[in-house]
């Protein structure tokens, strides 16, 4: 958290926060705060939205994940109201918001671009969402605001005036100054510096959570939305592929899709047998309990999943003949390629190890090995998606 944002709880303390709200809700008979029922959207031709359903509880951060063109920023602008739904329906508490205009909807919005005004100062920003108020609550609220978001000393700059950080951190004190129903987020942090934008991160979910605010944030940044949400859906062709939460997504993806987009990731196609065999190339492994029913199969493991035996152990099960092929180093761990004849014509696995203290490991392109494949580590999914992609992603 940012130095000065110390003192946020005592800005909460002095009813700088909203009224609290539930947790997430886990429990079915807490009612969502937001929900999308079937939900259309077409430009001409072009579907960007195709009957998306969705919930978000109180309190609940939920992340939405996908490439360029998958149709979440639509689904967003459609959220808060700047375009409407060829079809479907919005609700927010129970009530039908679908034709509410943005101003009625009540919603905080920070956006990428920080959208400030260059004429006011940093607390001239935060006050502007708040019309319509004593003048003096108007002052009172925005210094507290600033304050939680560790900006109150700069109450007097003027946003050429503050770093990028300084300004989002501006934008998001705007967004919550009103008592928003709902946060918007929209890829507010893409404009940053990876090291400011991993700071921000990290403040803007104990900000959240500190004030128990749902809130709804798009990115295609899978490292950030694993980290920040409580929930990601993940968005593919206008429609939603996988929701879960981050762990879930990441270790038990449900298509090849989420499987690559989410991580890196070794894609194998193989087959299940109907008696629980998996079989990949000339491997034989007995398939894990949650595997997709018999027939093509795509296999999924991540490189952090793999191990490569020490030189002279050979005792795994599941440990395969291997020869490095690259090498490429990230700082704290290691990538190596591996090319595994035993596992089909071509085949390669990448593997990632932690970097060692003396920064040497015993393997280089054109050592022999042995890699072990544990079947805990497999997620076997059902090949219905057409991809000929079946490398390491």
């Amino acid at each position: 958290m940012h130095p000065d944002a110390s003192h946020a709880d005592a800005a909460i303390a002095r009813g700088a926060a909203p009224t609290a709200v539930d947790s997430p809700c886990a429990d079915d008979e807490i009612p969502p705060r937001l929900r999308i029922e079937a939900v259309c959207k077409r430009f001409g031709a072009s579907t960007v939205l195709d009957g998306i359903d969705l919930a978000v509880g109180a309190g609940e951060l939920v992340c939405l994940l996908g490439p360029s063109g998958c149709g979440k920023t639509t689904l967003l602008r459609i959220i808060c109201g700047l375009e409407r739904p060829d079809a479907g329906r919005i609700w927010l508490n129970g009530q039908d918001i679908t034709a509410w205009p943005p101003a009625r909807r009540r919603f905080g919005m920070v956006f990428q671009s920080y959208a400030l005004f260059p004429n006011l100062t940093a607390l001239g920003n935060v006050a502007y969402g708040l019309g319509g108020m004593d003048r003096r609550f108007r002052e009172r609220r925005a210094r507290d605001m600033l304050e939680l978001v560790g900006l109150a000393a700069h109450a007097s700059k003027y946003p050429a005036q503050l770093s990028g950080g300084q300004q989002q951190r501006v934008a998001l004190a705007r967004a919550l100054a009103p008592q928003p129903s709902l946060l918007l987020l929209d890829e507010p942090l893409s404009a940053l510096d990876a090291q400011v934008r991993s700071l921000l991160r990290d403040e803007i979910r104990a900000i959240q959570r500190r004030l128990r605010v749902s809130a709804i944030m798009v990115t295609h940044d899978q490292e950030e939305a694993l980290a920040i949400a409580d929930r990601v859906v993940l968005m593919h062709r206008g429609r939603i592929e996988q929701q879960d939460t981050p762990r879930g997504l990441y270790l038990r993806p449900a298509t090849p899709f989420a499987a690559r987009f989410v991580g890196r990731v070794n894609l194998l196609r193989g087959m299940r047998l109907s008696d629980g065999t998996l079989r990949i190339g000339q491997v034989a492994l007995v398939a894990p309990g949650d595997a997709a029913p018999p027939g093509p199969v795509r296999i999924a493991v991540r490189p952090s999943h793999l191990r490569l035996l020490p030189p002279g152990e050979d005792s795994a099960r599941h440990a395969l003949a291997a020869w490095v092929i690259d090498e490429a180093f990230h700082g704290p761990w290691t990538s190596l390629r591996l090319r595994v004849p035993a596992l089909g014509e071509g085949a390669t696995l990448e593997v990632e190890l932690a970097t060692p203290a003396h920064g040497a490991l015993p393997w280089r392109p054109g050592s022999p090995c042995r890699v072990e494949l544990p079947p805990a580590a497999l997620r076997v999914i059902a090949d219905h998606d057409g991809d000929d992609a079946c490398a390491t992603i």
